[in-house]
């Protein structure tokens, strides 16, 4: 039996607390004896870390949240960079959160350029800032990639990188019994329409597509379902308040009644973003909208590298998915994409299932191919 392999992780959101959970308990199943310390949450506890400190103090987002706490943060990132340089770990792994990850690597590579360093999700270089690849290659050494056509961006910037798949294709789905089941409770007969409206997680989110998006389904004859997560419930009250028809807000705290929705919807209305995974994921035909600030608006505008922000259009090579960005992002057009998807609800149907099959459907978990690129990386 080798000696036990040393780890140092860092994961500052729920998203990466769920990939570095799935990872190291990948790192079990391929048989590696690791000792893992570092900052996470409960998926990574359970797997047997004890987090530096609340993982949950990192998760903050924007320049005015970010401010008040800069001196903090700043505090935190040195706290973790020396406990990682300290731990005798022969790799740090950071997971997603780079304005955090990074940061921490920076000065790890800086004290002790010997130890290996692994980012986990490539940054979106294909769709803006091309230089952050060439900017990370500088503190990153090797890259696990969500998306299959990510690699060679990275390896043309320095790094070794492999696509180890895309948690989505691992998480559980509701059957067409949960479907039907769920239409029953609800009242909702077996052929009447029913609409998933997916207006975003941030309130700011919220505030900007909730009016726009209430009004494209305004006297809309279908059934509305939104599920909403407990901290902006209020917000998707109050915005949906004067809603005709009324939607019936979901807690998408509850795992299996939202899988459920999303199974019985026929068509799904939602905020660009990894939702358009989860729909595809469960063969719940979209339409994607989405506007931002005028500042952002203009910034994205000059940045993009893209046609297509939508994952599944990018991922499945197709443009099946309708999308209303920006300016384009209004109720009569959004309206009229609502129409034509549920006059035609098997046009997406290839593109999302050619989506799930490139991003690793059917293969090894994405978790074990996580840990198997971690030990090829320092073998």
């Amino acid at each position: 039996m080798g000696a036990r392999l040393k780890l140092f992780a860092v994961a500052g959101e729920p998203s990466g607390d769920r990939l570095g959970g799935a990872l190291l308990a990948g790192l079990g199943a391929a048989g590696a004896d690791v000792s893992i310390q570092g900052v996470g949450g409960p998926e990574m506890a359970a797997q047997g870390m004890s987090s530096l400190f609340p993982y949950d103090e990192l998760a903050v987002m924007g320049i005015a949240e970010v401010l008040p706490k800069y001196l903090h943060l700043k505090r935190r990132i040195a706290e973790t960079a020396e406990a990682a340089i300290n731990s005798g770990a022969a790799a740090l792994i950071t997971i997603d959160s780079p304005d955090f990850g990074l940061r921490v690597a920076k000065l790890v590579k800086a004290a002790k350029p010997e130890m290996k360093t692994i980012h986990y999700v490539a940054p979106s270089v294909w769709a803006w800032r091309p230089g952050r690849a060439a900017k990370m290659a500088k503190v990153i050494d090797h890259v696990l990639a969500l998306l299959p056509f990510e690699p060679p961006y990275m390896e043309a910037a320095g790094m070794s990188c492999d696509f180890v798949g895309h948690p989505v294709v691992a998480e559980p789905v509701a059957s067409a019994a949960d479907a039907a089941g769920f239409r029953e409770v609800h009242g909702i007969e077996p052929g009447e329409p029913l609409v998933l409206v997916l207006p975003g997680s941030r309130r700011s989110e919220v505030a900007r597509l909730a009016p726009i998006f209430g009004e494209a389904l305004a006297g809309f004859s279908a059934r509305l379902v939104l599920p909403t997560l407990p901290h902006i419930r209020g917000v998707v009250t109050d915005l949906t308040r004067g809603w005709n028809p009324a939607p019936l807000i979901l807690d998408a705290t509850d795992l299996s009644q939202k899988r459920a929705a999303f199974a019985a919807a026929d068509v799904a209305l939602a905020a660009s973003g990894t939702v358009s995974l989860e729909l595809a994921a469960s063969s719940t035909p979209m339409v994607i909208a989405y506007d931002f600030n005028w500042l952002t608006r203009a910034l994205v505008k000059r940045a993009i590298r893209v046609d297509t922000v939508t994952l599944v259009n990018l991922v499945s090579e197709t443009r099946a998915v309708p999308e209303f960005l920006a300016e384009n992002c209004r109720p009569a057009p959004i309206r009229a994409g609502l129409e034509a998807v549920l006059t035609d609800p098997d046009a997406q149907r290839d593109a999302m299932a050619l989506t799930m099959e490139r991003l690793g459907k059917g293969g090894p978990a994405p978790g074990l191919r996580a840990a198997q690129s971690v030990l090829r990386a320092l073998s």
